[in-house]
């Protein structure tokens, strides 16, 4: 009898020093897969920028050529294309690519818009419209 009273507190200890590894496993796991998760993540942005800037690079540089739109969009899209394939990114969504083009298109001069945003000259010109509008009820 005196034997199992002796070996519970080896029993207790040995419990508690297995629940301790096995909680201590799953914080280990899960925080494993959070540092994953923000690599990923990082990876991805990293990405996005790069192709951002090939964009504004390919679409820069056919500014001045002498083709129409949409032959200047494709060419834009091939340069990203073989930039990306040249640095190793082969699995590229090519919708992703035509996002980045056609955003790098918006920014170039080939559109001939005013760079001022628009939502900011409609807030400035609001009140003028305002006064306007009182003054033709007049």
């Amino acid at each position: 009898m005196n034997e199992i009273i002796n070996a519970i507190p080896e029993y207790v200890i040995t419990l508690v020093v297995s629940t301790a590894i096995v909680y201590a496993f799953k914080y280990l796991e899960n925080l494993i897969h959070a540092k994953a998760l923000h690599a990923k993540t990082a990876q991805s942005k990293e990405l996005w920028s790069f192709i951002e800037q090939v964009a504004d690079t390919a679409v820069s540089s056919l500014v001045n050529a002498q083709m129409s739109g949409n032959d200047k969009f494709n060419q834009a899209i091939t340069i990203v294309q073989d930039v990306l394939a040249k640095r190793g990114f082969t699995n590229v969504d090519v919708k992703a690519i035509e996002s980045a083009v056609q955003a790098a298109y918006e920014k170039s001069d080939l559109t001939g818009n005013d760079t001022a945003d628009s939502v900011k000259v409609a807030i400035q010109t609001a009140p003028n419209r305002a006064n306007d509008l009182t003054k033709e009820d007049d």
